[in-house]
């Protein structure tokens, strides 16, 4: 969803007013080539996959003829090849190729390790289909590549100027040599730039007089591996800029989140017509007929309803934010979904906000730098309960936003009222994750053993799920049908052990519009072999087992990443056991795990597993909790610790031997 589609001419017409043109002739890019003999330095002795030898980044602005803002991208890289893998992913360069941009020069070559080029000549770029969407590519097909070999290749890109933020990421798995970015603009406009993850700051060069020149030169930048788990793209090195003035124009904060709040307001707050409130009115009477209702009530049945009797389409046909066709075919597109629930939420009277913000595992939002390229995603929040919504996100609902949306900052848009005027006006606030205990994973198990065959046990499984964990299931509950409700109840047994025979199931709390108030319930009877183990005397009881298998934290390097969560979360997990007649634990404390970190006094995990006898029934408790989502690389071990108490539980084996 592209909020800049809104209102886009203007800042155009601020750019070009009355501004001296500029020959395409003299522009960097056009006369820009490679070395006719490359003199890459390559070490032989190099094991690595892949190394840049040269990168090199070109963003030109320019004025047509008829005084129109153009821009110009250019990308040069020769990347030494070390191994078949890499070989095979970059036999192909994929070439810009849309209908609002013009390739303007391409070349390509190899260089052998011998030191022999090969130029490719037009005929080995080529051009193919995409089955699925049908839009038209352009590549570069490299052929005679060998290890050692250097793939060398430049284009120049003429395009629809992109100027208010863009994020530009330099910093790959791989290392690279010989890394430049230069952007060059009118000596009228004037561009900010903020560096992220430890990457040196842009500097003006002070040489350059017929232009404004900006320039980033490194000699050498380390690549940085993808660790599991990490934010890798938000963690990258990477460069934002923007157009901040207009010296010609007097204008300042031009890509100013004022503007954009005021923009937002204006397009989504557009007063329905005559036949569009009697739809709404219509709606609303059909579908939120209790006077009853309180206010969390009525959002949440408005967002059932929508996502599950709305289409929301990838279209731009002017008809998907239409609210009268919306409101009559039900279909719309991203900004027609964003228009139908303000609509409606207004006609309910009920207080909200607009939110714009990034996904965080991708790019942090910023609270510092206004720059459009952080404003990505949408949300509706709801001051009086600090709750959210997603009105484009169809798997989400009403109290769980997209979580990868919150921990993270994001645009308030509110509406405000000054006289008869009204207006929308923006604040950077930041978007609090759920609590913990908003997303549960309970498991409530007893336990028998079959008085004639020990090694035989019947178990009651009671297994709820709230929260994040709810969502994927829970809203679509209407639309399982028997085959699939017998298949997942089955496989929530199975989860412990795929040899355990159902005997009896049942689900409790399937309403789905009971999902964000009540946990949804799998009850399940099953009897199974599979846990206890006859050695003489005694048996062995594969307690640990019945949690299901767990995931185990391995990292053999040091941790360089921060680890993130997309939402934290609790398992709450209870075993009654009721022991065979004539039998006790041997071994009770090996059930005792106790791992947590603190910090100011709160704990952020933890992994508390107990247990207590009572005659001839033991109870374990195992629960389990992550309060927050971004693990830095300080703190990793004891995250790591906390992670693999529960796989230390899953190997857990009580030891029953006789009382006597």
């Amino acid at each position: 969803m592209n909020i800049f589609k809104i209102n886009p001419p203007i800042l155009f017409i601020f750019l070009i007013l009355g501004l001296p043109t500029f020959s395409q002739s003299n522009l960097f890019v056009s006369n820009y080539d490679w070395d006719s003999r490359p003199g890459y330095s390559i070490n032989s002795s190099n094991e690595e996959p892949m190394m840049a030898l040269k990168e090199k980044y070109v963003v030109e602005f320019a004025y047509s003829e008829d005084s129109a803002l153009q821009e110009y991208y250019l990308e040069h890289k020769a990347l030494l090849l070390n191994n078949n893998d890499r070989i095979d992913a970059y036999n192909k360069i994929y070439l810009p190729y849309s209908n609002t941009s013009e390739l303007l020069k391409s070349k390509a070559r190899v260089i052998t390790k011998e030191g022999k080029v090969i130029e490719l000549d037009d005929t080995k770029i080529l051009s193919a289909q995409d089955e699925e969407t049908g839009k038209y590519y352009k590549y570069f097909a490299f052929e005679g590549v060998e290890k050692g070999s250097v793939i060398e290749y430049f284009y120049v890109e003429k395009k629809q100027p992109s100027y208010r933020g863009t994020a530009f990421r330099l910093q790959n798995e791989y290392d690279k040599k010989n890394v430049g970015f230069d952007l060059f603009s009118p000596s009228n406009l004037v561009f900010a730039f903020k560096s992220y993850n430890n990457l040196p700051e842009i500097s003006k060069d002070s040489l350059t007089k017929d232009r404004s020149h900006w320039k980033l030169n490194l000699e050498f930048l380390e690549g940085l591996e993808n660790e599991a788990q990490s934010p890798y793209d938000a963690s990258r090195a990477l460069l934002v800029y923007k157009l901040d003035r207009n010296k010609a124009k007097n204008l300042n904060d031009i890509s100013s989140y004022g503007d954009v709040s005021q923009n937002i307001y204006n397009y989504f707050y557009t007063e329905p017509t005559k036949k569009a409130r009697s739809l709404i009115e219509d709606f609303v009477a059909q579908n939120l007929k209790s006077e009853n209702q309180n206010i969390e009530a009525k959002i949440r049945r408005l967002d059932n309803i929508i996502k599950g009797g709305f289409y929301l389409s990838n279209g731009e046909d002017e008809n998907l934010k239409d609210l009268e066709e919306i409101l009559s075919k039900k279909v719309a597109n991203s900004n027609g979904m964003m228009k139908l629930y303000i609509a409606l939420l207004n006609h309910l009277g009920i207080e909200h906000e607009i939110v714009i913000t990034s996904n965080r595992e991708t790019l942090k939002f910023d609270k510092e730098f206004e720059a459009h390229n952080f404003l990505n995603d949408y949300l509706i929040y709801f001051p009086k309960f600090e709750t959210y919504l997603s009105a484009t996100e169809t798997n989400t609902r009403y109290g769980y936003p997209p979580a990868w949306f919150t921990d993270n900052y994001g645009l308030f848009v509110k509406e405000v009222n000054i006289g008869n005027f009204k207006s929308g006006v923006g604040k950077i606030k930041y978007i609090e994750p759920l609590n913990a205990d908003k997303t549960i994973d309970e498991m409530v198990l007893n336990v028998q053993f079959d008085s004639d065959d020990i090694t035989s046990n019947s178990i009651n499984i009671d297994r709820s799920f709230t929260g994040y964990y709810a969502m994927p299931i829970h809203p679509y509950m209407n639309q399982v049908k028997d085959d699939d409700r017998k298949k997942l109840l089955e496989g929530m047994a199975k989860s412990m052990n795929d040899n355990v025979k159902v005997e009896k199931s049942k689900i409790v709390n399937e309403n789905p519009e009971l999902f964000g108030i009540e946990p949804l319930h799998f009850v399940v009877d099953v009897n199974s072999n599979s846990f206890v183990e006859k050695a003489g005397r005694k048996y062995l009881f594969k307690i640990g087992e019945l949690i299901g298998s767990q995931i185990e934290m391995y990292q053999a390097k040091e941790r360089r990443l921060p680890l993130e969560n997309e939402h934290t979360k609790s398992y709450i997990r209870t075993i009654k056991v009721n022991l065979p007649k004539g039998y006790n634990v041997a071994n009770p404390n090996e059930l005792v795990i106790n791992n947590a970190y603190e910090e100011n006094g709160n704990s952020l995990f933890s992994f508390n597993s107990s247990y207590e006898i009572e005659g001839q029934t033991i109870t374990i408790k195992a629960d389990e909790f992550y309060r927050s989502n971004i693990i830095p690389p300080s703190i990793f071990e004891e995250y790591r610790k906390v992670i693999n108490s529960a796989a230390d539980f899953n190997k857990v084996t009580l030891v029953l031997e006789p009382s006597e």
